[in-house]
This record gives structure tokens, C-alpha cells and sequence, in this order.
């Protein structure tokens, strides 16, 4: 049986990364790819900062029962 990692990684070789990153610098420019990193990376790390508030609510109120 196939997993995702297996598919994932037998379908997209060097040529398609390659192919994938000419198509975003020609919709976004060269100039915006940073800016939407940066966004990119804010949202994960808002992302990571709500989970782990979630996971210490969690543990507070089995700590409080």
C-alpha cells in the first residue's frame, strides 16, 4: 500500500520544484515572493502560538479538576 510521503515524493522530482518556482516568480515577481513569506511565516507562527495556548488551557483545567 501507498502512503502520502511515498506519492508525494515519487511524483514531484528537481524538474517540477524548478517548473514550480518559475511559475510563482512569474505571477508574483521578485519583489512580492519576500512579502509573502513573510506572511507566510507570521501565519505559522500564530498558528504554533494558538495551538500551544490551546494545549496549556488543557492542561490547566485538568490541573484545576
Amino acid at each position: 500500500m501507498l502512503n502520502l510521503q511515498t506519492i508525494f515524493l515519487g511524483f514531484v522530482g528537481p524538474w517540477q520544484i524548478v517548473l514550480i518556482v518559475a511559475v510563482v516568480l512569474l505571477l508574483f515577481g521578485g519583489r512580492k515572493i519576500p512579502e509573502l513569506m513573510k506572511g507566510l511565516g507570521s501565519g505559522i507562527r500564530e498558528f504554533k502560538d494558538a495551538v500551544k495556548e490551546d494545549d496549556d488551557k488543557k492542561i490547566n483545567d485538568k490541573k484545576e479538576e
